[in-house]
């Protein structure tokens, strides 16, 4: 790799553009070539990037300035997508999860590990100002030490905006699976990993109705519980309460909070990358709003990749780790065990508690 890290994108639909606009801001990364089943989309996708071009897949794996492919397809390509580009020498960084299931995920780390490239994966959210400034304060012990914790996402439901949403409530699909690793990774870079986790479910509605788009008022079935609650035990010893939820209208719940000895940490919705970070210690009478303190000031989707070409220059460990992306999804999966059977699940993974970003730092 050069001074630059460059990178193949798969993959051109709707998210595609989040990514283009902060690659586009980046000198570290230059996309050099782009692949899709709809070549006028990949070209469309090709056309925001100078020089980039549309090239079919295997064409993408073997090109000589492609050092990472950026797999923005659906999460069951996921793997597919990785596999191919290890096999090519390639570096890979993923939209989340890093694989449809537990066991695809154990073979693309495997796989990278032997072929001796990286993996990085989705979300990157959590290297904005806002998760990161969390952890400095709970870093420098200001909530004395971390024994609690809640993290809630309440919604009605994404076929009241998407177009297409049969496969949120498919199997692979649901609350916890969509919106779960924002929260969950959050919560690794915040509390550590997780040893236990007891889960329940439910499925109030077996029929959705699409709300927007060409199809609006077709009627779908729903074939996965949209109601997911339960406890994570952390190897540290806290204890977070969790609730995915595509069943609830509107709620005036926290996205994340923090409970120490000594104070309370409330975190900005973890699927964006800033937002207010509040503090209550035992000696304030109200809530006081931290100033950034760490992270990528003004970020967006991709970001990750920036952190990751910075890591292969100074031979370090990338944040957007694929032990992370692993076990967040093998929490996951041991949620929806328990949620089957009625009993508290060990998860069977662990990972590195990702280093915090040193300060604010700008993305050029």
């Amino acid at each position: 790799m050069g001074e630059s890290l460059r990178a193949g994108i798969v993959g051109a639909g709707k998210i595609s553009g989040q990514y283009s606009a902060t690659l586009s801001r980046l000198s570290q990364v230059t996309v050099t070539a782009v692949a899709d089943l709809d070549p006028g989309r990949a070209q469309l996708l090709a056309d925001q990037h100078p020089g980039a071009r549309v090239v079919a897949l295997p064409d993408l794996y073997a090109a000589p300035d492609v050092d990472v492919v950026l797999n923005l397809t659906t999460p069951n390509q996921h793997a597919v997508v990785a596999l191919a580009a290890i096999a090519a020498g390639k570096h890979v960084y993923g939209e989340k999860p890093l694989a449809a299931t537990g066991a695809d995920a154990v073979a693309v780390v495997q796989a990278a590990e032997a072929a001796g490239v990286r993996v990085a994966c989705a979300p990157d959210t959590v290297l904005g100002t806002g998760v990161q400034t969390a952890r400095a304060a709970v870093d420098a012990g200001e909530i004395g030490v971390p024994h609690a914790a809640t993290a809630f996402m309440t919604g009605p439901g994404h076929e009241r905006w998407h177009p297409d949403p049969e496969f949120y409530y498919q199997q692979g699909g649901g609350p916890l699976l969509d919106m779960g690793p924002y929260y969950l990774t959050s919560l690794v870079q915040l509390l550590g990993p997780v040893r236990r986790v007891v889960g329940m479910s439910s499925r109030p509605r077996h029929e959705r109705t699409i709300g927007d788009g060409p199809r609006a008022g077709t009627t779908f079935p729903v074939d996965i519980d949209t109601h997911v609650t339960g406890i994570l035990e952390h190897e540290s010893g806290a204890l977070t309460t969790l609730m995915m939820s595509f069943d609830i209208w509107a709620a005036h719940l926290p996205r994340i909070e923090l409970y120490g000895s000594q104070g309370s940490l409330s975190v900005p919705d973890p699927n964006y990358f800033d937002g207010d970070v509040r503090l209550f210690t035992a000696g304030d009478e109200s809530w006081r709003v931290l100033p950034p303190a760490a992270g990528y000031a003004d970020a967006g989707r991709g970001v990750g990749l920036l952190d990751l070409a910075e890591a292969l220059i100074e031979d370090r460990p990338h944040r957007a780790a694929a032990d992370v992306a692993l076990h967040v999804l093998d929490v996951m999966e041991s949620m929806e065990v328990s949620a089957r059977g009625g009993a508290s699940v060990a998860v069977r993974t662990t990972c590195r508690r990702p280093d915090r970003i040193p300060g604010v730092l700008d993305l050029g």
